[in-house]
């Protein structure tokens, strides 16, 4: 889980929450007690939440500057000026440079 926390004109940062360790030991705990049937949709899950757990907070970023240009309807080019504007429009308290900085690494970061 990503959120904004306090971007504005004088802080420029993204505080990422990660909480997959949560989620892990929750499906551990359910795949410990499991029937036989449950168990392969839980083993998928619990696949899920590893691979997401082992992305950095670069990625993380990158995937949160995605899906805030998709709430906007954004299809375009992620690194256009376009993509700045709906990434402001999309979270209004950023600042230009917290935006540009996000719209870097989510080039950087190709999913």
């Amino acid at each position: 889980m990503t959120g904004i926390a306090e971007l504005n004109k004088k802080h420029n940062f993204v505080l990422t929450i990660r909480d997959a360790d949560v989620v892990a030991a929750a499906l551990r705990q359910a795949l410990a007690e499991a029937a036989p049937e449950e168990r392969p949709g839980l083993e998928r899950a619990a696949a899920l939440v590893e691979s997401s757990a082992a992305a950095d907070e670069a990625r993380l970023r990158a995937r949160w500057v995605r899906s805030r240009l998709v709430a906007v309807g954004f299809q375009g080019d992620i690194t256009s000026v376009a993509a700045l504007k709906a990434l402001r429009r999309a979270e209004p308290q950023l600042s230009l440079l917290a935006a540009v900085q996000l719209q870097r690494e989510a080039a950087a970061h190709p999913e």
